[in-house]
């Protein structure tokens, strides 16, 4: 008797100890990292983040600091992170000028269109993992659509911006602002490019991103 009742308060402790267990570390999962202008920085806080990058490095055939520069200009690392809302009245709350969400900010639409053609029905735009692959992905079609360089980040984030028939149409040329971001997202691959390769050899002979 006194068995039955330790296996039965022993297995609701385990269950207890689980969902703590979720919750702080979702929490943590969500939360951007502290350190956002160094890559090892990032890796290093996030250990699971390196090997999903890695992942849809290798399967889309982008370099990892370009797809890490990305997710920095569209979201800062956050999860849930949305457009501002409009104003009604210049007081009142309206609806956002899109339907982009997440780390990637990608739109609904592209979204479900990434969904179908990468077999990755259930992917979700606030995941890390998904997300990374996203933009990998929808950089990969650019490099075959547009035929742009793998590693040019300022013709890649255009086209991510404008979709792939705008970039063709070239409907950035008298966007000065956007192309001045374009620039940015460039420097920042190409800073992120150097500072992982100072560490990249650790992160994969640490272990670390296998968590």
């Amino acid at each position: 008797m006194l068995r039955l009742i330790y296996l039965r308060l022993s297995k609701k402790f385990a269950v207890v100890l689980l969902l703590l267990a979720a919750t702080l570390f979702g929490g943590c999962a969500s939360t951007p990292p502290k350190k956002l202008d160094n890559l090892c920085d990032i890796f290093d806080e996030k250990r699971s983040w390196y090997k999903a990058a890695n992942k849809s490095s290798q399967r889309w055939g982008v370099p990892i600091s370009v797809n890490m520069a990305f997710m920095h200009q569209e979201s800062r690392f956050k999860a849930r992170a949305r457009p501002p809302r409009t104003k009604f009245l210049w007081v009142f709350p309206g609806p956002r000028k899109s339907s982009a969400y997440g780390y990637a900010q990608a739109k609904t639409s592209t979204w479900r269109w990434y969904q179908k053609k990468a077999k990755k029905r259930r992917a979700d735009r606030d995941n890390f993992a998904d997300a990374i692959d996203f933009i990998a992905w929808y950089n990969a079609q650019t490099v075959k659509i547009n035929k742009v360089k793998p590693s040019d980040g300022y013709a890649l984030y255009l086209a991510y911006h404008e979709g792939h028939g705008g970039f063709k149409q070239r409907t950035f040329k008298h966007k000065t602002w956007l192309k001045n971001v374009a620039s940015k997202v460039h420097r920042r691959h190409k800073r992120y490019y150097t500072q992982l390769k100072q560490c990249e050899r650790r992160l994969q002979s640490s272990g670390w991103w296998l968590f």
